[in-house]
């Protein structure tokens, strides 16, 4: 998820056209990606005229390059400098396999003439016309026209990156789901053929096995001792009992080796009651950590929230939590406290958390629930998503809004925050004529329109519009 972004650069021409423009547009190109803290591809200047394409052989000549290159790319940038010739930009990228940006440079005042005027603004529609009607996706951003060097052009880059980060890591991964769906939690149910459908493998295991292995390891395993210090160093432990910690580190050092074995990407995890009943444990804290580390953890067996948070993940490359639609906040109707027991990652909360017992568990069976995270999330601009699976469809919505520094009284259990959401009433409708769980998936920064882009454009989710 890390990894550093390579795009595969391409350039239209047009004989009519100052075709000696194109030389100015790959120098622009390349200071204009490596800037921007990506790597790149492109074609010898001299294997074409001016180093564009333009004729269907051309266009067959790029699509081999690029066919020798496979798996170096992450998506294609094919840049107007001119006016472009359609015919050899759908040759040379119809069979691309990844997110297409269509980046067209704008004329200037004073250079209008014939040796300068582009028209790549119109040209731009001639090539995504085609594209269309090949069916070949495409990405178009603000604005129509952009320089490469200029700082919308910048924005361009980094939101084009992360669409391709997205279309690129939901295409097919793995997905554990330990333990059976809680049987009070119908909301979580999921079609796992329709996942397979999308590219997402469901790996599952069974609660008995995972406690065949946490009893097979012994109390001073080096793995299960490291594992310990690492989340001792992670967040607060200093309140929770030596056998406690143990059966957490065990507990962690298992999920650790299944993520192994399997490849796993992400994960849900039946987190009650068997934990807390057979281990006196509550396994919030485990699901922080490995969110902290990119893995992808979500409670309840809540997969098709594994599912949003993985993208989600994947946009911002960064942690993203599941959350609970659980209380309002006073009399404002667009705020509400997004909460869990302590799954969110530190890097979302105000400061380091404390683990403590599960004040739920604790009610009717005291020592219980040891590990859960507790603390607050904090102010930040956030994006909202879920999905859920339909009549072999997955179906999802995203939408936008911010945690704000509102005060949570300390008596408030768990980790949680105050969302406020514009519009959330009707929102809220919607979600529920729409089927969509009591669970949302969070991450910081506003990237509705990316995962839209990567979800319709490219992957075929169906979108629902909350907004």
């Amino acid at each position: 998820m890390n990894k550093k972004m390579t795009f595969a650069l391409a350039f239209c021409n047009r004989g009519f056209m100052p075709g000696e423009l194109i030389y100015g547009a790959r120098d622009d190109m390349v200071k204009a990606v490596t800037a921007a803290g990506y790597d790149y591809i492109m074609m010898d200047a001299d294997a074409t005229r001016y180093g564009g394409i333009e004729t269907r052989d051309e266009g067959l000549l790029y699509a081999k390059w690029l066919k020798s290159h496979e798996g170096e790319y992450d998506g294609v940038i094919f840049s107007m400098p001119i006016f472009a010739d359609e015919n050899g930009a759908i040759t040379a990228l119809q069979d691309a396999g990844v997110p297409i940006l269509m980046q067209a440079y704008p004329d200037e005042i004073g250079k209008m003439d014939f040796a300068h005027r582009r028209d790549a603004y119109c040209g731009k529609f001639s090539v995504t016309d085609v594209f269309t009607q090949y069916g070949v996706p495409f990405t178009v951003m603000k604005p129509h026209v952009v320089h490469p060097l200029s700082d919308a052009f910048r924005e361009n880059l980094r939101d084009f990156a992360a669409i391709c980060r997205v279309v690129g890591g939901m295409k097919r991964f793995n997905l554990g789901c330990i333990g059976a769906r809680t049987t009070a939690f119908k909301t979580v149910r999921f079609d796992e053929i329709a996942l397979q459908k999308y590219g997402i493998n469901v790996e599952s295991f069974d609660l008995s096995e995972v406690f065949d292995k946490i009893a097979a390891k012994k109390d001073d395993d080096e793995k299960v001792i490291a594992k310990i210090d690492r989340l001792k160093d992670y967040t607060d432990f200093s309140g929770v009992p030596e056998k406690n910690m143990l059966n957490l580190g065990k507990l962690a050092v298992v999920i650790d080796e299944y993520i192994d074995e399997y490849h796993l990407d992400a994960l849900a995890l039946r987190c009650w009651n068997e934990m807390e009943s057979h281990l006196r444990i509550c396994p919030c804290v485990i699901l922080s950590e490995l969110n902290d580390r990119g893995i992808v953890a979500s409670c309840e067996i809540d997969i098709c929230s594994a599912v949003s948070m993985r993208a989600m993940s994947l946009a911002t490359c960064g942690a993203t939590a599941v959350l609970d639609w659980n209380n309002n906040y006073g009399d404002d109707e667009d705020k509400v406290i997004l909460f869990h027991c302590g799954p969110v990652a530190q890097s979302l909360m105000t400061c380091k958390g404390t683990v403590t017992n599960h004040k739920m568990f604790d009610k009717t069976d005291p020592g219980s629930g040891w590990g859960c995270n507790e603390g607050r999330i904090k102010p930040m601009d956030i994006t909202i998503s879920n999905c859920q699976t339909k009549d072999g469809k997955i179906i999802i919505y995203s939408s936008e809004a911010r945690f704000t520094d509102d005060v949570i009284e300390d008596g408030f259990f768990g980790c949680g925050g105050v969302a406020q959401v514009p519009d959330l009433q009707n929102k809220l409708i919607k979600l529920a004529r729409g089927g969509f769980k009591h669970h949302t998936a969070v991450a910081q920064g506003h990237i509705k329109e990316i995962l839209k882009e990567a979800f319709t454009t490219y992957l075929h989710y169906d979108w629902v519009e909350i907004d």
